[in-house]
């Protein structure tokens, strides 16, 4: 049943009353607002023919890990709104904590001035991240955070005079943000491939991918390793800086890096005098079951992007953080224009960091990453029993990030074919079965928001595992 804040909402726009009684029905405005949806909105990765063609998802509220669409169906919030809430939807201390300053000021610009939260916020982050990451250079999502690492990392080189270090290394199927510096170091073929013309070039080598590398893990690691030491040896004095997916590489299909591998990127580039930029955007604020990736090897970056979980999911606020000795390199009389000339309108948008604020305080005070490892097990446990299913390739876990390769053939590791769309149809059975995902290609993710309590795991977990029997075995929707 449509909740009576839309009917009210939409009454003096589309419904008319005759004899006191409201003439437009739920289905009318879902009807209404969904021809609008094909009319005025372009969606993300979305093809809009297809789309168009179908009926629209139109959410009209969110509680906890639950939302709503404006015809009243209920669904778990399976991949965490693109995996970026934390402590579910319509938090009260997180409400306050945007009304309160609201009640201040909205916002002011952190050019050549500051702001109360935004302070407090740079204080917070310095003091959670790694060891060494001491300044905080805000922006508005995780591209714009990439864009301003490759940037800082470009110029800490032009500014100590070593002009000659100025192109990147980065990962196959690596995936960093979409706008033109972040599409220059991504490596989707299918996202990045016809842009090509418009970007600068990198070097690429092998994300460590156990379940498709011969050997496994020790091979797959042993692979990027030597591809990087390669490289290094022969062009160091040329790279600027080395932009990794720590741990968890995401858009290529919840890929987990093996056990101490970023920590021998991290020696290697330290050795070779590469700057090291981590990619939090999609695994930090306790998503892999510490705070931070780097966290599980002690890996302290000489740049972190962090982005997605920094307002628990409210609002569009992301970070870069640096040493002191990138800091430095800009640090400079006027006249010597070693400034970073880099900069957006809302960077440090007060809204956006007092409910940072806000979400860090709930996660220290319901110590919600010391809790992920238990959430972790319980996952684990309820999705084992896939891993014997014929069209199941791998299940691929760290923390709360959950990746379910489905194959044509298990034996040989078969792909499916990108027209079967096996991971599409398995998102709309478990869309059909009350539950939210999207998939990467065949790979089915699963990223729960932090505050799923056991029973709303142990249930969106079955509704997955049945999503992918009925398409694999069932033939839905094919």
């Amino acid at each position: 049943m449509m909740s009576l804040v839309i009917v009210n909402q939409y009454l003096n726009r589309w419904l008319t009353i005759k004899g006191g009684k409201v003439v437009m029905s739920v289905t009318s405005i879902y009807e209404r607002l969904a021809d609008m949806n094909k009319a005025y909105l372009w969606h993300p990765f979305t093809q809009m023919k297809e789309y168009n063609n179908s009926d629209p998802l139109i959410i009209e509220r969110g509680e906890g890990v639950m939302l709503y669409d404006i015809q009243g169906r209920a669904y778990y919030d399976g991949f965490s709104s693109v995996w970026l809430n934390v402590h579910g939807h319509n938090v009260p201390e997180l409400n306050l904590a945007i009304t309160d300053q609201l009640g201040r000021v909205a916002h002011s610009t952190l050019l050549g001035m500051a702001n109360v939260p935004a302070i407090e916020l740079a204080e917070k982050l310095v003091q959670i991240t790694p060891e060494g990451l001491t300044k905080v250079f805000y922006s508005d999502s995780g591209a714009t955070g990439v864009e301003i690492a490759l940037k800082m990392a470009f110029q800490y080189w032009y500014n100590r005079g070593r002009r000659g270090k100025k192109t990147f290394i980065t990962m196959n199927q690596a995936y960093h943000g979409d706008t033109i510096g972040a599409v220059s170091v991504g490596a989707i073929p299918l996202y990045h491939a016809t842009f090509s013309p418009m970007l600068f070039s990198s070097h690429v080598i092998p994300y460590p991918y156990a379940y498709r590398q011969d050997g496994g893990a020790k091979s797959a690691s042993e692979a990027t390793l030597a591809a990087l030491r390669n490289l290094l040896e022969e062009q160091a004095d040329q790279i600027a800086a080395l932009i990794v997916e720590p741990i968890v590489q995401g858009a290529s299909g919840i890929v987990v890096m093996p056990q101490g591998c970023l920590r021998e990127i991290a020696a290697l580039c330290r050795r070779h005098e590469v700057l090291l930029i981590a990619d939090e955007v999609a695994t930090g604020f306790g998503r892999t079951g510490a705070m931070f990736a780097c966290d599980l090897e002690g890996v302290s970056p000489d740049l972190m992007v962090v982005g997605k979980g920094l307002t628990g999911g409210y609002l569009p606020v992301a970070a870069t953080l640096a040493t002191d000795e990138v800091y430095d390199a800009f640090y400079a009389d006027y006249g010597e224009q070693k400034t970073f000339f880099h900069g957006h309108s809302f960077t440090g948008n007060p809204l956006g960091c007092a409910v940072a604020l806000a979400s860090l305080k709930l996660m220290e005070e319901r110590r919600m990453v010391q809790g992920v490892s238990t959430q972790a097990s319980l996952v684990a446990k309820k999705l084992e029993t896939l891993a014997d299913w014929k069209h199941v390739g791998e299940v691929r876990q760290q923390g709360l990030m959950i990746g379910i390769e489905l194959v044509q053939d298990k034996a040989s590791r078969k792909a499916y074919d990108w027209t079967d769309r096996m991971g599409v149809r398995t998102s709309l059975r478990a869309r059909e079965l009350g539950m939210l995902t999207r998939p990467l290609g065949n790979v089915v993710v699963f990223i729960p928001p932090l505050a799923s309590t056991e029973a709303e795991l142990a249930a969106m977990t079955d509704i997955l595992a049945k999503a992918i029997w009925d398409v694999t075995e069932g033939g839905w929707g094919a």
